[in-house]
């Protein structure tokens, strides 16, 4: 589907380009995914759970505690495949689709890491981490990315560490 993407529009893309492509049978497809759109959400969501997995809860709120370096880099890799979004019209969705369920994997993770309780509710926590991370990377890409994955990784850092600390008083 990346490569697709980055060579026709989404809405363009057909089941038998995707099955032609990956050299699979049509029931073969069928059995794990109902349309294009369930593989491309199935793929999406695997790809945050595996962010997600390499949060170091311990550090929340300190130094680097999110991915965010492997994220930018891997999204700075794909940049064809985020031009391919956007000529599309599916980067708002995807960017939308994409907070919704970071921000509820996040809830999860700081409801069962956190060894405090903060004084702010973890659903607008999960919110705030969440979007504050889409909205940093929409930019970044759509500026053509001008500061460099770890320096990504800093501002974020920067940005949303303080919240946390200030949670702990």
């Amino acid at each position: 589907m990346v490569d697709l993407v980055t060579e026709k529009r989404f809405d363009d893309i057909t089941v038998q380009n995707l099955i032609e492509r990956a050299d699979i049978g049509r029931s073969t497809f069928y059995m794990h995914f109902r349309d294009k759109e369930d593989l491309f959400q199935k793929n999406w969501e695997g790809f945050l759970d595996f962010c997600v997995e390499q949060i170091i809860w311990d550090k929340v709120g300190q130094g680097s505690f999110f991915p965010v370096l492997f994220l930018f880099d891997h999204l700075k890799d794909v940049q064809p495949f985020y031009r391919g979004l956007v000529l599309s019209r599916k980067s708002e969705p995807v960017m939308k689709t994409g907070a919704e369920y970071l921000s509820r994997k996040l809830g999860e993770g700081l409801q069962a890491n956190l060894k405090y309780h903060p004084s702010i509710p973890i659903p607008i926590l999960s919110n705030y981490l969440a979007t504050e991370l889409f909205a940093l990377l929409k930019w970044w890409l759509d500026q053509g990315m001008p500061y460099s994955p770890e320096r990504m990784d800093q501002i974020f850092h920067e940005l949303v560490n303080p919240a946390f600390q200030s949670l702990k008083h």
